[in-house]
């Protein structure tokens, strides 16, 4: 597996940046959490000017031996079914992408399918699917590490490419299962805190779910609970590209735009790699889906969106977009007391 050299924030300008914050024509804090993001990228940026350019939103997309097992009411084919609904623009991340300027790039990063090439297809699969970590870890070391390490070269070539600000989306039937138990080893939590309905399980599901994964965890025990083993035997090639695409944001010093349930176990796991990966990540959202708040709770984020969105894809990610936007252009355009001639407080 690659190393990662992130770097901590600069605060150089942190003086300055709050005074910039403080001086524009409002009470002070009157802007909120946009005040805290703007602060933010201008310490990523190291620059009292930050700019956005050519945002992008990365799918990765990867089957789960899990799935098998009867975890998700959803069978292990819509993985497959639902990249050929990215490639056409059919899906939300697809939609609200196109709305707000964002590129979408979507990824084979293990599923179960042969896809014939497309352009806007990044053929990285490492293998056509997990296996079922009810009777095997899910990956070997090597396929682990060669996830992690395409992910970090996928970004590499979008950062090289222009791009300064990355989101990270993510399909797979039963990867709600593998971000729960990765939560529940990093995070310490009970499993039944950080299991949730996925993609809609009823009540008889969820408890069935909650059995499944149970056994699991009870089966694969006799390893050392390192991060990387934690996703070798439980995780997704799609989660752990993310966690190498969000290592290699932070060391690339991008800014990194945190979706939800699945892509924050990702970061989890990043985080646990390397602390200083957090200080890059603004996190969209909330999701709906029940550990979701427990994890953010665990790495002391604040989201800037509650929507109750449960999609994944990066929808979250895109639909804040505008927000970060917000905070970057306050920062730059909105008048100070000073120049707008308006007397400040007593």
């Amino acid at each position: 597996m690659k190393t990662f050299n992130i770097k901590p924030v600069n605060r150089n300008n942190a003086a300055a940046l709050e005074l910039k914050i403080n001086y524009k024509t409002k009470p002070h804090g009157a802007l909120g959490l946009l005040e805290k993001t703007a602060f933010q990228i201008g310490c990523i940026q190291d620059t009292l000017t930050p700019a956005l350019h050519s945002p992008t939103i990365v799918v990765f997309a990867g089957d789960h031996g899990i799935a098998r097992e009867g975890v998700s009411p959803f069978p292990q084919e819509v993985t497959y079914q639902m990249v050929f609904n990215f490639l056409q623009g059919g899906a939300g991340i697809n939609v609200f992408g196109q709305q707000n300027g964002i590129a979408i790039k979507v990824v084979d990063a293990g599923v179960n399918f042969n896809f014939d090439p497309h352009p806007d297809l990044i053929n990285a699969k490492i293998d056509m699917g997990t296996k079922s970590y009810l009777d095997e870890p899910a990956m070997t070391e090597t396929q682990c590490a060669a996830a992690i390490n395409k992910g970090a070269e996928i970004v590499q070539d979008i950062h090289s490419a222009g791009c300064n600000v990355i989101g990270f989306g993510e399909m797979g039937i039963g990867n709600t299962s593998s971000a729960a138990i990765i939560m529940s080893l990093l995070c310490e939590l009970p499993l039944d805190q950080c299991i949730g309905r996925g993609t809609g399980l009823n009540d008889e599901g969820l408890e069935k779910k909650k059995a499944i994964l149970t056994t699991a965890m009870t089966r694969q025990n006799g390893f050392e609970k390192t991060p990387f083993n934690i996703l070798k035997t439980f995780g997704g090639f799609e989660v752990a590209m993310i966690c190498g695409a969000m290592l290699k944001a932070a060391e690339l010093q991008m800014i990194v735009l945190v979706d939800g349930f699945i892509t924050t176990a990702a970061l989890l796991v990043a985080a646990a790699i390397n602390s200083n990966v957090t200080e890059y990540c603004i996190f969209s959202h909330q999701s709906n889906e029940q550990g979701h708040r427990l994890m953010l709770e665990h790495l002391k984020a604040e989201p800037l969106l509650h929507l109750g969105l449960r999609l994944g894809e990066g929808t979250g990610a895109a639909v804040a977009y505008p927000v970060v936007q917000s905070a970057v252009n306050f920062l730059n355009q909105m008048a100070s007391f000073e120049s707008a001639g308006v007397s400040n407080k007593a």
